[in-house]
């Protein structure tokens, strides 16, 4: 059954429908307009195979408007908590947070032309890239789209101190316009000229990143809805990669499925290369690489994907390659490891906080086995707060708080012998519940079945 909707939401539709967002965003022409809304990609929705194979999982598609209006209204809570006016977004992860807009993700990550500005009373304003502001019609959240001011050298060249003067201004205005006096403006991440203009402006500038942390930790009902769709993808992808595993392939190679299987299930990109063969595998965090795989390896991987409605799906596991059995050594590390996974998944709980995750975490003995970096992590739109460190990390960087029901996090396991040879690494995803614990993937944790 579709989500009720509510009344802010109504509200909030109705004044999209109403506003002139299309019109300042286009020419006015119909092809303007036709991109703007049913020929965006989001609208178009994610197709086939995905649709077939979630309604055959019994999986709930999330509703759009819905889940963009509750990420709005969290955003809101959280900039009022921390009493700020409004939060300025660079970083495209939060952009899509705060307004469920996209535009060449990776390529804007590192050129800042592209970002966002959200008031504490809700005033939402995009700017894009040139001649794609017409990207942003489908959300109903997004109030105002304008062109963006590029402040990087690449962008500017030796001008970028005239040019970063100019967007410092016009961002200096729209503050003074929706904060109404209220100086206090959170910011994710600037180029340097920026920051430097906007700090020197009299505005008071904040951590926008722990704002958009905190905002994005509970996931809402919609969110965990387009997370389990997500994860299905990402698990049928995976199979198809474990079924065309064979020995004389590259690790490359088996790498590539996954990349070309998140892509046809409405996936975005993936944030890393990990995947390792044979004696690659220990320690852990080898790219992908030219080397053959051989009969009876353990290859190790961590998705690491950003999935279907630019969900992450964060799972791992480790296969053998061939049809041989593992040997005793293979199967004690895969033991070791599985058990850390059932042990630490349990801990899960509501109201557990994170110095009882660090502390009564099932951790081998660090003496004599390499282990992962963390013991557990937030997972959303990517890798998210909270990080849970090893004891041994407590001291100098970890820090007290609880789980809430909502909360997703990634288990994570890695077990290689410091004394050489392979290692197993494997994760799972959870959903923090009030009756526990729900794990969100659903393949096998097995070396072989």
């Amino acid at each position: 059954m579709p989500n009720k909707i509510t009344s802010s939401l109504q509200a909030a539709l109705q004044r999209h429908a109403t506003s002139q967002t299309i019109q300042r965003v286009g020419d006015g022409t119909a092809e303007f307009v036709s991109a703007a809304n049913e020929g965006h990609h989001l609208n178009i929705g994610p197709g086939e195979p995905c649709i077939s194979e979630w309604k055959q999982a019994g999986l709930e598609l999330p509703d759009l408007p819905t889940m963009r209006q509750d990420r709005l209204e969290r955003l809101i809570h959280t900039l009022q908590q921390y009493d700020y006016g409004g939060i300025l977004l660079f970083d495209p992860l939060n952009v899509r947070y705060a307004t469920d807009t996209t535009n060449m993700q990776l390529w804007v990550m590192h050129n800042g032309a592209r970002y966002a500005y959200v008031s504490a009373d809700g005033h939402v304003i995009v700017w894009d890239y040139t001649n794609t502001e017409f990207l942003n019609g489908h959300s109903h959240v997004v109030d105002e789209v304008r062109p963006a001011v590029g402040v990087s050298y690449f962008l500017c060249g030796p001008r970028y101190e005239e040019i970063a003067q100019r967007w410092a201004d016009e961002i200096i205005a729209v503050v003074h316009q929706h904060q109404r006096g209220h100086l206090r403006l959170a910011v994710d991440m600037l180029h340097g000229p920026g920051h430097q203009l906007l700090a020197q402006s009299g505005l008071e500038i904040g951590f926008g990143y722990e704002v958009m942390e905190e905002a994005r930790r509970i996931k809402g009902p919609d969110e965990v809805k387009a997370m389990r769709c997500a994860v299905h993808s990402c698990e049928s992808t995976m199979l198809e990669m474990k079924q065309a595993l064979r020995p004389g392939m590259t690790e490359r190679e088996v790498w590539s499925m996954l990349h070309a299987g998140n892509i046809r299930r409405a996936g975005e990109w993936i944030e890393t290369q990990l995947l390792a063969s044979g004696p690659r595998t220990n320690p852990w965090m080898q790219e992908a690489s030219s080397r053959v795989i051989e009969e009876g390896d353990l290859v190790g991987y961590d998705t690491d994907l950003v999935g279907a409605y630019g969900m992450m799906c964060d799972i791992s596991r480790t296969l053998i390659a061939g049809d041989r059995a593992p040997t005793p050594q293979q199967a004690n590390l895969h033991s070791i490891a599985n058990e850390v996974i059932a042990t630490n998944c349990a801990l899960l709980t509501p109201g557990r906080s994170f110095h009882d995750l660090t502390h009564q975490a099932l951790l081998p003995d660090p003496d004599r086995y390499r282990h992962y970096s963390c013991l557990f992590h937030g997972v959303g739109q990517c890798d998210e707060y909270p990080d849970i460190v090893m004891p041994a990390s407590w001291t100098a960087r970890g820090h007290d708080a609880a789980l809430e029901a909502g909360m997703v996090l990634s288990v994570e396991s890695f077990v290689g012998d410091r004394a050489g040879g392979e290692g197993v690494k494997l994760e799972i995803q959870v959903l923090v519940t009030d009756e526990g614990p729900e794990r969100l993937d659903y393949s096998s944790l097995e070396l072989s079945d």
